[in-house]
């Protein structure tokens, strides 16, 4: 009998009591007041009694946070294990948590697993395929929610109208907001912010405004996505007047609201917004905050002050890596390319952005040997390069015509995989045809035609033209039609084709096809009209499109001008010039060249003195060589010899070869040998 107790009281001690569900909840809680949260899910995973529901929300929250999908799919199991009817809340919190993780799968197979399903289960299911870019998905459980008669609340209106903004379905959208008004949800401001949104994101920028207007209590969020879709529909003026509206609605700006309304004003380059912006920022301590910090460079920059950017980035702030970047970034695109690379050259670190950033000022000013030397340098300090990088290196390539690096590029982007990024393969296609191998740009255009677009098109059809091969530009474009619509840039271009070859026809072919399909004649489409009939001598026609509309400016005017020089129609020039000066456009150096021109033409030799003379003196141009160029042919084609020796002997630098040829045949015509000694005296100095 003592043998037998003995082995009881063994057994006993081998075989510890079952720790209690009390005693694992506190464990449990206990581990994740420690921070152990792996160790709680352990804890529960390994119990094989079920605990109290708190338990489990707690867990699935854990999970959400920390995107931990392994712990999850254990907190799961033992829910539905060892809970034989799990209450529907859990399973809507077990499906919330699959979709923070990022599994779709998990969350939609335990949602059509469930016995039972409540508004909350939707919601869960609808949200998850939302937050994880599945627009559509959530779209159809949405309409399949509605069919089924469950009610819809603020949280499925929310995620579904984030749905419609991702696939711009404004249609939807319009119902959805039908929908909300039935269901008694109009003074509700995050759902009113959403349709603000959506209608911005959609285009419809006058029913976000519409609906903007209708929000009684308008929060920061709302403001600033209001400025937001202004500033993303290009109407950055609105975007700023905006921004000022919110302080007599004595509303605080978010710093992202700081940030936008800057990037409005570089947009349109207001300076004095910006700077009314900037002060106010300051005054709400806002100036110390990194975003706002970044865009003030960038706006300083964009308006031409970056005495004032740098002014901001030497404040004794924390620099991060973007805002060393910002700052390079902003030397680099005004030109100021030795500064830039100091600075870039003082960076504690760097990433793919920054050596962009610096490369992209070397390309943008045509600084090919420096941008060379600079690639050479990134390629033996950094391995990170992206598509960035390589249609960067391509412009230089172009710019050099070194066709063969250019191969060697096209090399590494297929070895790396970069054939199908369409900002690469346009690159490569612009590449090939700057450096005249038309066979190669072609050959590639058709290899990547299952991911081309309308850049692509131009940019074979710009090659052609470039190569003076107009005809066969023509024909690209007829055959461009049959896959994309034809842009602004593709008529410019064209129009340079035709007017190189003096294609009047095929020219007034593609004015009216513009005209046809409504398409929009801007100032850069309207001198390319001009130049075009101004070239096919149809200067009446280049008259008849330069006074169509308001809109002009001094690259239109030179249009014309130059037109009419070459039509030899002097007098309209300078009927043109005077039209200008009405008008308030101010001249540039191509303006007055066409005057001079004109004075030439026209055997005006006193207003074309007068005219050269007020280059500097009216409108503050440095004349330049092709304008005294232009003044000795004037003197010379009119005898005017004696004021032609005075003034050339006055030019600030010496004759060129082709000046003093023009005033020896000068001389020699006219009989004056004395200046005709000097200029061959001359002539044979140089």
């Amino acid at each position: 009998m003592s043998l037998i107790k003995e082995i009881l009281r063994i057994s006993e001690i081998k075989t510890p009591k079952p720790a209690s569900a009390k005693d694992l909840k506190n464990k449990i809680l206990t581990y994740l007041e420690e921070g152990r949260f792996r160790k709680a899910v352990n804890v529960l995973y390994t119990a094989h009694v079920p605990l109290p529901y708190s338990i489990y929300a707690h867990l699935f929250q854990h999970c959400s946070s920390r995107r931990a999908i392994v712990e999850a799919r254990k907190v799961e199991y033992h829910l539905n294990h060892f809970l034989p009817n799990p209450p529907v809340f859990l399973l809507n919190r077990a499906i919330e948590t699959f979709g923070k993780c990022g599994c779709l799968d998990d969350a939609r197979e335990l949602f059509e697993e469930m016995r039972e399903r409540d508004g909350g289960s939707w919601n869960a299911i609808i949200t998850a395929h939302s937050q994880s870019g599945y627009a559509n998905e959530a779209l159809a459980l949405f309409l399949r929610m509605n069919r089924n008669g469950v009610f819809s609340n603020a949280v499925t209106f929310a995620s579904v109208l984030g749905s419609c903004a991702a696939v711009s379905d404004l249609a939807l959208s319009r119902q959805i907001h039908g929908l909300t008004l039935k269901y008694d949800f109009a003074s509700n401001v995050i759902l009113e912010t959403s349709l603000v949104d959506i209608y911005g994101k959609c285009g419809a920028i006058s029913d976000a405004r519409r609906k903007f207007d209708e929000i009684h209590n308008r929060n920061a969020v709302s403001w600033n996505v209001i400025v937001r879709r202004y500033f993303e529909m290009d109407d950055g003026k609105e975007a700023v007047y905006m921004f000022f509206q919110m302080f007599p609605a004595a509303v605080r700006p978010l710093n992202f609201t700081f940030s936008t309304a800057l990037a409005a004003c570089s947009s349109i380059h207001a300076l004095k917004e910006g700077m009314q912006i900037h002060g106010v920022s300051i005054k709400m301590h806002f100036d110390v905050d990194k975003v706002v910090s970044c865009s003030l460079i960038h706006m300083y920059v964009k308006c031409g002050k970056l005495e004032d950017a740098h002014a901001i980035f030497e404040q004794p702030n924390e620099k991060d890596l973007i805002f060393w970047t910002t700052i390079i970034s902003g030397y680099a695109m005004s030109g100021k390319t030795r500064e830039a690379r100091k600075l870039f050259n003082d960076m504690p670190e760097r990433n793919v952005v920054s050596w962009n950033a610096m490369l992209g000022g070397y390309t943008r000013f045509s600084l090919w040997e420096e941008a060379l030397d600079f690639v050479y340098l990134m390629r033996n300090t950094t391995k990170d390069i992206d598509h960035v990088t390589l249609g960067l290196i391509l412009n230089i390539c172009s710019g050099l015509s070194d066709v063969e690096l250019g191969k060697q590029i096209h090399g590494y982007i297929y070895r790396h995989g970069f054939c199908s990024n369409l900002i690469v393969s346009n690159a490569l296609l612009d590449m090939y045809g700057k450096c005249g191998n038309l066979r190669s740009a072609r050959v590639w255009f058709y290899q990547m035609s299952e991911w081309r677009d309308n850049v692509s098109w131009n940019a074979l059809l710009a090659s052609h033209a470039r190569h003076q091969m107009s005809e066969e530009a023509m024909s690209i474009f007829w055959e461009m039609q049959c896959e994309t619509r034809p842009s602004k840039f593709t008529f410019a271009t064209l129009l340079a084709a035709c007017a190189n070859i003096f294609a009047l026809d095929q020219g007034r072919q593609i004015h009216g096809f513009i005209i046809r399909n409504s398409y929009e004649i801007d100032i850069v489409l309207k001198a390319a009209l001009v130049d075009m009939y101004s070239k096919c001598r149809c200067l009446e026609y280049a008259l008849m499109v330069f006074k169509e509309g308001e809109e002009m400016d001094v690259i239109l005017c030179n249009s014309i001008i130059l037109g009419c020089c070459h039509n030899r129609q002097g007098r309209e020039v300078l009927k043109l010039f005077g039209f200008m000066e009405e008008k308030g456009i101010k001249p540039d150096h191509v303006t007055l060249l066409g005057v001079l021109l004109a004075c030439a033409h026209e055997g005006l030799v006193e207003l074309g003195t007068q005219c050269f003379h007020s280059i500097t003196d009216k409108y503050g141009i440095i004349p330049r060589i092709e304008h005294y160029d232009m003044m000795i042919e004037l003197h010379s084609r009119y005898e005017q010899m004696d004021e032609l020796e005075n003034f050339i002997k006055t030019m600030p630098f010496e004759p060129t070869v082709s000046m003093l040829t023009k005033v020896l045949d000068a001389s020699r015509k006219h009989g004056h040998l004395r200046m005709g000694k000097w200029a061959a005296e001359r002539l044979n100095e140089s």
